[in-house]
């Protein structure tokens, strides 16, 4: 077993000129020290240690001086501009907090025991009152909010719910105006331009998070980001919605409701989050500077109208292998297209030619290569009446036809 040994001390000559030696250094050198300490007044007055005294006697003055003050305070200027931002971020969650309502969406459901059915709530949302005008109040919220619904409501921050009336809706942006008595309207907000958002920006995001239980919730987050563009599925297909992302918590009921910055502007109307295990902080809000045309066109006509060609449309790397093989000639190098899988009688499609098959690759000599990608170029880039060119493949086939969009 292996034992550390004990150190053992150094043996001290007790006779002998080294231990004199020593004691004698040890005690002139305590000597020494008390008349540097004590005797330094005396030297100095006799102009032997000129100044010395009064240069040591001043640094350790300053010790003790640094010893005994205060720890530094925070400047009160710093204290004030902070809490100046603090109350002009509560001034601008009160501005836009009374405008935020609850929405709900009714629909009829019937039992097996009942004969006649009811109006039940199906979901819940957010919506923000943005104009009053005489007797109806304008709320805009999120087309999913109250998409397939036989009657709406609106649930008012004090707990009571009125009837309201949807104006109009758009599916592929997401968006839906409804109305209700003014009456019921404690206030209106007002947009911003969310053009001039910047990355790092305080935003905050104001609804109805899991119902109204929790009514007029405010998260607080920035700006993680601006001009996303996330793919959606909507009742009218896929669309590449542009957003603006946030780490401000949004959750199932914060549909609809309002993001708003600091000067108590809505900059976006908040519309999804990703919620997937290990993501956090990941919400998106339709940017106000994209809600404001559509609401427009929705308060102008309930509708937004886009072009229309008449045909029906799949993604060609949709199709299984078999199918492309089968029932399309294309090129074997060809991975992206929009294949035509049907065409309406006296449509703007079936009046230039279209055919079932066909595989649409490029519109104005810009390719496109999904669904998505032609919608954005059709709903973006063209104008009532005016024709466009597609590049398609037919029977293997590369050819071109000229076709003019109606507006529905």
């Amino acid at each position: 077993m292996y034992i550390q040994e004990q150190e053992k001390p150094m043996p001290v000559k007790k006779s002998g000129g080294a231990f004199t030696v020593l004691t004698s250094s040890i005690v002139g050198a305590v000597i020494g020290g008390m008349l540097t300490i004590y005797g330094a007044p005396v030297l100095e007055q006799s102009g032997l240690l000129p100044g010395f005294f009064k240069q040591t006697t001043a640094q350790l003055n300053q010790v003790q001086q640094n010893q005994t003050q205060p720890a530094q305070e925070t400047p009160k200027a710093e204290v004030q501009q902070t809490a100046a931002a603090a109350t002009d971020l509560i001034s601008a969650i009160n501005q836009v907090k009374p405008a935020v309502v609850g929405v709900v969406n009714m629909q009829k459901a019937s039992s097996f025991y009942q004969e006649s059915s009811s109006d039940k709530d199906s979901g819940t949302g957010s919506g923000v009152v943005f104009k009053i005008s005489g007797n109806e109040a304008y709320i805009v919220t999120n087309n999913h909010v109250v998409e397939g619904a036989d009657k709406i409501e609106v649930a008012l921050t004090d707990g009571k719910r009125v009837s309201a009336q949807i104006v109009g809706a758009d599916s592929l942006t997401d968006l839906a105006v409804i109305k209700m008595d003014s009456k019921y309207a404690a206030k209106a907000a007002s947009f911003g331009d969310s053009s001039k958002l910047q990355t790092g920006e305080q935003v905050v995001a104001i609804g109805n998070p899991l119902g109204l239980d929790l009514s007029s919730t405010v998260t607080q987050g920035i700006v993680s980001g601006t001009g996303r563009s996330i793919p959606v599925s909507t009742s009218a297909g896929q669309w590449d919605m542009n957003v603006i992302q946030t780490d401000a918590a949004i959750n199932p009921g914060n549909s609809g409701g309002a993001l708003i910055n600091s000067a108590g502007q809505v900059v976006g109307i908040n519309s999804m989050k990703i919620s997937e295990t290990g993501v956090e902080g990941l919400g998106f809000a339709i940017p106000s500077a994209d809600v404001v045309p559509i609401v427009e066109k929705l308060m102008t006509s309930g509708k937004v109208e886009r072009p229309y060609i008449g045909v029906g449309l799949k993604n060609l790397s949709e199709l299984t292998q078999y199918i492309q093989s089968g029932e399309l000639v294309v090129p074997s190098s060809l991975e992206k297209g929009i294949v035509i899988t049907s065409v309406e009688g006296s449509s703007p499609g079936a009046q230039a030619g279209l055919k079932a098959k066909d595989v649409i690759v490029s519109i104005d000599n810009t390719a496109v290569g999904t669904v998505t990608d032609l919608r954005k170029y059709l709903y973006t880039k063209t104008t009532s009446g005016k024709a466009v060119t597609l590049g398609i493949y037919r029977d293997g086939k590369q050819m071109s036809l000229s076709l003019t969009p109606q507006m529905k």
